[in-house]
């Protein structure tokens, strides 16, 4: 096994189905990551801290105390930036540059050194945010999220702003949901139960599986005679996407967060529909010396017939993590 620094932590947004049910507090889910060895914290200030965006000197005292109790660190705030706040219209390109500003501050505050750039900001925006990240010391990562990939038109806008400033407080959180190779099985599911015929749904995982482009998919399951569920079934392919995973390593220089999105991990410790077992060789080779933050999105398709149990999700993640870093059982 080729030496490596590759870090293992979790976005607390896995924990939401736990969370939102009172079922787990915010210091019960850092615990619980710390139990599973995923010792690098992202949060999302907005679903979790009281009061958001402010921070009261007693929280911050309270989650630093945390992450000595239970040897965490803070690593990653999730901002989101809601152009659309006012009813009537966009927000200004100033004030979306200050809502930016507010969550790189809210960022330093918990110590995190990544703030996670949500895929619609404008590199407009963000290209006027960087001074600021620079004074701050806080990295700023445009979160390639499917349907977008590398080569997708709106991140090479972004790309561009990153090559002309050279900065290094500005690059890339790849969501590993673009390396979807197989349509979710646990997402098939639950559209059957919803009332998705197996035939309709048989010819959209192996049509998604042979690559064939979303926009046909959807064609020719209307010529299948598709109910609008059916058809809805067929458009999540466009969201659904597969891009080489080799391309990480054009781009790990600018990478320096990484959002381990999974949907279902089986009993042998493997994902379904996500070949880690590629992926997490081509980070060893390219030098990648950030975390693995697990993102358990599998939560939605199951809650409707079955308990959620995100820890243990999560715990199977991070087995097969520490398999394929080479650190043991």
């Amino acid at each position: 096994m080729t030496k490596h620094n590759i870090k293992r932590g979790v976005s607390l947004y896995s924990f939401q189905e736990e969370y939102f049910l009172r079922q787990l507090t915010l210091e019960q889910c850092i615990a619980k990551a710390a139990e599973i060895g995923a010792k690098g914290i992202e949060i999302i200030g907005e679903q979790m801290v009281p009061g958001f965006p402010k921070l009261t000197d007693e929280f911050v005292a309270q989650w630093f105390g945390w992450m000595d109790k239970y040897g965490t660190t803070p690593v990653c705030h999730d901002m989101f930036l809601d152009t659309k706040r006012y009813k009537h219209r966009l927000l200004t390109a100033e004030e979306q540059l200050e809502s930016v500003l507010r969550d790189l501050k809210f960022a330093q505050r918990l110590g995190c050194k990544v703030v996670r750039i949500l895929v619609s900001a404008s590199p407009d925006v963000i290209e006027k945010a960087i001074p600021y990240a620079e004074e701050l010391d806080i990295k700023m990562g445009i979160e390639v999220h499917s349907p977008f990939h590398f080569d997708q038109s709106w991140i090479l806008r972004h790309l561009e702003v990153m090559d002309r400033t050279c900065t290094k407080h500005y690059g890339f959180i790849p969501d590993f949901g673009m390396f979807t190779s197989r349509y979710p099985r646990v997402q098939r599911e639950r559209f059957l139960r919803l009332g998705v015929r197996p035939h309709i749904a048989d010819y959209i995982c192996d049509s998604y599986e042979q690559r064939i482009f979303a926009e046909y998919i959807v064609g020719n399951v209307r010529e299948m005679g598709a109910t609008p569920l059916e058809i809805g079934m067929a458009e999540s392919a466009r969201h659904q996407i597969w891009s080489n995973p080799k391309r990480l390593l054009e781009h790990m220089p600018r990478i320096f967060h990484i959002h381990a999105k999974f949907y279902e991990m089986q009993d042998d410790y493997t994902e379904y529909s996500i070949p880690y077992n590629q992926i997490i060789p081509l980070l060893i080779e390219g030098g990648y010396d950030g975390y693995l933050s697990s993102e358990y999105e599998g939560n939605r398709h199951i809650q409707d017939v079955q308990e959620v149990d995100s820890v243990e999700q999560v715990r199977r993640q991070h087995v097969m993590f520490q398999r394929l870093l080479g650190e043991g059982a």
